[in-house]
């Protein structure tokens, strides 16, 4: 569910209409309803009552610090993938123990402001990082949670470029490694072995892998365990599918809870997850407004004044995301359309022959499902401004973060003094 509805002729987010965002703050323009977020945020939780789990939002997401926060406040950690990850989590009063590092090219420098923060843990990737990380640990005078990251050769996702859990891709170390590794930290002083990770893709829209997945892990703590060895929790990742529209609609929460309480059942463990887009694709649009419309060979062109810098992921993922008018259309659709942005590049086309309402100049239209890696991966190609963001609670809506002109980058770059 999300709270963007047609209300009177016109696109709402709760309480308040897209075009007086448009006029207030002009296109295009993010916009997230606050409500839609702890919305999905509860059921994910619900779902697991009366067991009580760490939810550590994937900061890659939405990274917007007013998002984090409102997640923060419902009780949300914060799963980061960077130093700039977890200080924007801290900065939107995410507790350290509650945010989760991963990725696989954690720096020296990283490590160290991490250990120094007291995250809850460091999931672990490759033996070099693990020795790095000990390294550090004891120079510092520290002994950080650590879980490692299994490659369980289970491939899910809804793009290849976002299917992680395979052997050949870059992520965590192989089922055997992985207990080699766990019994090297389990016996370093300056390393406190918690537990192991998992991630293995994203738009999961079927629970089979996932579950294969968490039953390699099940197997991995009972076989430490009759060793002797301590194993306390489990990061179960995040990847959960979210509808897009003209998708059917992945598994639910409920279902997912069911499957995972069933695969851990008489397991004493405590887990932890890792939902991104789950949670805020949904809670967020796109809003762009129509340049022209040009005349082609095969159908008109649809020029929208949003672009391939503002929202990559039809370029690079092949994505879907339904369009919709601001101006509720009153008469079926009207046309077929190819939809495309100002940027100089072929690849920036949102959508071929999509069939869409009769649209003009200045029609204001909103890309659905765009909460969830729209402004996290935006960019100022073209020297094009970075667009703002708007978050929406109730009948008011606040700019968090405003769009950066062509001076704000200039005024990071200088001539040398030789061109000076």
């Amino acid at each position: 569910m999300n709270h963007f509805e047609y209300r009177d002729g016109a696109l709402y987010c709760e309480g308040v209409s897209l075009e007086a965002i448009a006029r207030a703050v002009g296109t295009p323009v993010y916009v997230y309803s606050s409500a839609t977020l702890e919305r999905h945020y509860d059921v994910f939780k619900h779902a697991f009552a009366p067991r009580d789990v760490l939810i550590a939002f994937a900061v890659k997401a939405n990274a917007n610090i007013a998002v984090l926060a409102t997640l923060a406040n419902k009780g949300a950690g914060a799963d980061t993938v960077s130093q700039g990850e977890i200080e924007r989590a801290l900065a939107a009063g995410v507790r350290p123990e509650r945010i989760i590092f991963s990725g696989v090219g954690k720096t020296t420098e990283e490590l160290t402001f991490a250990v120094n923060v007291g995250v809850h843990q460091i999931n672990i990737e490759s033996v070099a990082e693990l020795e790095m990380l000990s390294t550090l640990a004891a120079s510092l005078g520290a002994r950080p949670a650590i879980a490692i990251r299994v490659n369980p050769d289970v491939g899910a996702g809804g793009h290849e470029k976002i299917s992680t859990g395979r052997s050949g891709a870059k992520f965590g170390v192989s089922a055997e490694q992985a207990l080699w590794l766990y019994r090297r930290a389990s016996a370093d002083p300056h390393l406190a072995a918690k537990g192991f990770a998992v991630h293995i893709g994203s738009q999961i829209k079927d629970l089979a892998p996932l579950e294969a997945a968490f039953r390699v892990l099940r197997d991995q703590v009972e076989r430490l365990r009759r060793e002797g060895l301590s194993v306390e929790r489990l990061d179960l990742g995040g990847g959960l599918g979210v509808p897009y529209f003209h998708e059917p609609d992945p598994p639910s929460p409920a279902d997912y809870a069911a499957m995972i309480n069933r695969v851990f059942q008489g397991l004493d463990i405590a887990l932890a997850f890792e939902p991104g887009r789950m949670i805020a694709a949904n809670a967020g649009v796109l809003l762009s407004r129509v340049i022209r419309v040009q005349e082609r060979p095969d159908r008109p062109n649809l020029v929208l004044d949003a672009g391939m810098n503002d929202l990559i992921r039809p370029a690079i993922y092949d994505a879907y995301h339904e369009i919709r008018p601001v101006a509720e259309p009153r008469n079926a659709p009207g046309a077929s359309f190819d939809v495309v942005g100002p940027i100089c590049e072929t690849g920036d086309t949102f959508t071929r022959d999509r069939v869409l309402p009769l649209l003009g100049a200045g029609a204001l239209v909103a890309f659905m499902t765009a909460g969830a890696y729209g402004a996290t991966m935006a960019s100022t190609y073209n020297a094009r401004a970075l667009v703002p963001e708007v978050l929406v609670r109730g009948n008011r809506f606040e700019i968090v973060r405003r769009r950066w002109s062509v001076a704000d980058q200039l005024a990071l770059e200088r001539l040398p003094e030789w061109l000076a």
